[in-house]
């Protein structure tokens, strides 16, 4: 049973009520009190709250601000008809059995399809990675279109950047790096993939590329990306890490896989114990891999990378480690910052005349928690996205639409950001 079952309603609303206060003064927390972001991040952030979160942590909410308009213009251009194609082709195979993407032409494949397109449009010199669009339709999942779009953009450029380039050398890298960190964190692991010439592309690449939303289960995908999108790229070595330390890290596990081909195979197959939400966030906090590892690594990487194979043919820009770096590599202004509700639902309990009742309802809501007004993201329907692999063809009803109890009830009222 996932731990947020157990959490009682008000200790939810409470943590509701402190990410809006976060949000409202976004700039002052993150430079004065990043560690308890961070804190708050690990501990899951709201469901109700995650996109708007999401879009905070990475800097998208400011780059969409600072690019006005754009995303409507290069949602109005046609496309490269080569990408266009390719990418009508990849839309049903995400999430098939998540309601959003399910149906084929829907508003999630339509929307996934926009996003997308925008992206090889914005840089045409990368063109489009297939492992771009399970992380769209993640972000989609929770905002909308033009934001996922945003964010999207700040996850290949500033969090994994060269990551869906072609050569796929960033995650070549990668993987070397990920190899190294072993060594120190499960010698056993290590020295069983090195005797067997198990190549960390072989089974790395997917974990990173789509920040293993295709790999663990859901309650699981979204606490890791709660805190990759806070912590940066450090969160995915450590999973892997964790992982690969779980399978691999006793004699007594290695008994059952002798070879390379049954090491890829419970390498495919992760036992579920190990990935269940509760278990992989606390050996992931637990794990002390560091930014200044990760960069040492990188560095050393780079050099035998050199003596091996020359210069990296695609110039990747430098790597941000997490929301602090990228909010100080651009200060965003106040204004960049500022909330806006796009949508209101009227309350039959609350008359909101404008926008900015709705902005001061977000400041008054410590003062009087009884307000009818808040601005809460309604609930999203948590559905795994992919089928239990022991089920061969699993339909939609077969799947249980578990309601989030973390969030408000709908009968208050709501905002859709």
């Amino acid at each position: 049973k996932p731990k947020s079952r157990n959490i009682p309603i008000e200790v939810l609303r409470q943590r509701e009520a402190k990410w809006l206060d976060m949000l409202n003064s976004w700039d002052k927390w993150m430079a004065k009190k990043h560690k308890k972001v961070k804190e708050r991040c690990q501990k899951g952030i709201p469901p109700s709250l995650r996109g708007r979160a999401w879009l905070y942590l990475t800097g998208g909410k400011v780059k969409r601000e600072q690019n006005k308009g754009r995303f409507q213009e290069l949602d109005n251009q046609p496309g490269d008809p080569k990408w266009v194609d390719i990418i009508e082709r990849d839309l049903h195979r995400q999430f098939p059995f998540h309601e959003m993407f399910a149906a084929r032409g829907g508003h999630g494949q339509q929307d996934l399809f926009r996003v997308l397109k925008a992206y090889t449009l914005y840089r045409p010199e990368e063109g489009y990675c297939q492992a771009q669009a399970p992380v769209a339709a993640v972000l989609l999942m929770h905002m909308p279109a033009e934001d996922a779009f945003w964010v999207l953009v700040q996850i290949c450029e500033k969090y994994l950047p060269g990551y869906y380039s072609t050569g796929l050398e960033a995650i070549q890298l990668d993987g070397e790096i990920l190899y190294a960190l072993l060594r120190r964190v499960s010698p056993v692991a290590h020295r069983h993939l090195k005797n067997h010439k198990l190549e960390p592309i072989l089974y790395m690449t997917e974990w990173f590329m789509c920040a293993f939303s295709r790999t663990l289960p859901w309650a699981s995908v979204l606490r890791v990306w709660d805190m990759f999108l806070c912590e940066g790229v450090k969160i995915l070595f450590r999973v892997g890490l964790v992982l690969l330390k779980c399978m691999l890290g006793s004699q007594e596990k290695l008994k059952s896989c002798q070879g390379l081909y049954e090491t890829m195979q419970l390498l495919r197959a992760i036992h579920p114990q190990y990935m269940q939400e509760r278990f992989l966030v606390h050996e992931i906090i637990e794990l002390s891999v560091t930014e200044r590892d990760i960069e040492k690594e990188h560095h050393a990487q780079l050099r035998s990378w050199k003596e091996s194979h020359g210069d990296l043919h695609c110039k990747s820009p430098p790597r941000m480690h997490g929301a602090k770096a990228i909010m100080a590599a651009e200060p965003p202004s106040r204004q960049d910052l500022r909330q806006r509700p796009t949508i209101i639902v009227e309350s039959p309990l609350a008359s909101m005349t404008d926008e900015v009742q709705a902005e001061d309802t977000e400041r008054s809501r410590k003062a009087n928690k009884k307000s009818h007004k808040t601005t809460i993201t309604p609930p999203m329907e948590e559905v795994h996205p992919y089928p239990p692999s022991t089920d061969p063809s699993p339909l939609l009803q077969h799947l249980t639409l578990q309601k989030s109890e973390e969030s408000l009830s709908s009968a208050e009222h709501d905002t859709y950001l």
